[in-house]
């Protein structure tokens, strides 16, 4: 097989608002290192690591929501997701699902052909378990808005389905990101989990991966989102931030908040658990300053915990839940590649349910 030696690619120059994505026809396509594949890119999700790591929302000079375009100020050494700078430029895009079509030294030749979806987690070889030794798909390294990608053998991990591309590639980022989020808290059937903004692709897939583990799940969305949401297998579909969150729960006492969406609202969703309940928390997408009146933490005896980078097992646990169909994509649009800008002015609206996905 003959592979180009260029490529078509969506590169983003640097920090600011969508102008920084640039669309290329003549990228120079990346060759696989030893121990690296290279990925004929099927599809590639979006997800708001993408935005926030564009824009530089990530920085602690920025206390604002999620909003996709420039900031006034970002700090020099903390604008991206691990507290540091990342290079431009730089191919974004961690959620790619494609065909591996070349390797690189010390990698089996009998991978050529397979059918991968990516672990975006990028580890120490020698030390995995270290989370400050690790990167991350499309930040550190470039991702998947290109026609070709490469990554760490160990990362591209083989999947038998009858999804298509497009639907595969709603899983890596969404799906883990929510099953890292409910292993930090220890979800059980015992639990009653409550998932604001449960429209959203961890939302949804928070819904779906609670539910897995027996739990019951209250979700929060918009009105006219609720049959979506609903169908994902949710016990309850609320209003997305009622006035007294309280009444509106009735009998439900919930044991575990589980929350990409910060902001305001915050507050309610913490006095709300029940005594010894859990907060996880991956996202702000609200607005990350929030209030807490300590003494609700301590005397109710509450657990927060943060989830970033997942545990090595999580991705592999999600690829045995894809195989068995226990759970399903939640595919909202899909666009070409060259409409990313369109793609992600959708994706930041969150008008959708579920993900959106660009196929080059």
């Amino acid at each position: 097989m003959t592979l180009p030696k260029t490529m078509r690619a969506m590169v983003t120059m640097g920090h600011g608002d969508m102008d920084q994505m640039v669309m290329r026809d003549d990228w120079p396509r990346p060759d696989p290192a030893p121990g690296e594949v290279l990925i004929r890119v099927g599809a590639c999700g979006l997800n708001n690591t993408d935005v926030n790591t564009r824009s530089g929302w990530y920085s602690k000079a920025v206390t604002e929501a999620t909003t996709g375009g420039a900031f006034a100020a970002l700090n020099d050494d903390d604008p991206a997701w691990g507290g540091s700078p990342i290079q431009f430029p730089r191919i974004q895009g961690a959620d790619v699902c494609g065909r591996i079509v070349a390797v690189g030294d010390g990698v089996d030749a009998g991978r050529i052909g397979e059918r991968v979806i990516t672990d975006n987690w990028l580890r120490d070889p020698a030390d995995p378990a270290d989370k400050n030794k690790t990167g991350y798909f499309g930040s550190e390294r470039d991702g998947g808005f290109a026609e070709y990608t490469t990554i760490p053998a160990t990362n591209a991990i083989a999947i038998q389905s009858d999804l298509s591309d497009a639907e595969l590639a709603t899983f890596s980022c969404s799906y883990s990101t929510a099953e890292g989020m409910l292993t930090r808290a220890k979800v059980t059937a015992e639990d009653t989990v409550l998932v604001p903004g449960a429209s959203g692709g961890v939302g949804g897939a928070l819904v779906q991966l609670a539910k897995r583990r027996g739990a019951r799940v209250i979700a929060l969305a918009s009105e006219p989102k609720h049959a979506d949401v609903a169908a994902l297998g949710a016990d309850r579909v609320l209003p997305r931030a009622p006035d007294n969150l309280r009444a509106a729960l009735g009998d439900d006492r919930i044991t575990v908040v589980a929350d990409v969406v910060g902001g305001p609202y915050w507050p309610t969703l913490i006095d709300i658990l029940e005594r010894g309940g859990r907060y996880t928390c991956s996202g702000a997408i609200a607005g990350p300053m929030v209030d807490l009146d300590l003494r609700t933490l301590y005397l109710r005896d509450l657990t927060f915990t943060g989830s970033t980078v997942i545990d090595p097992e999580v991705m592999e646990n999600l690829v045995t839940y894809i195989e068995s169909g226990s759970i399903r994509p939640a595919l909202a649009a899909t666009y070409p590649l060259e409409q990313l800008h369109a793609a992600q002015t959708a994706f930041i609206a969150k008008q959708h349910t579920g993900n959106i996905v660009v196929t080059p």
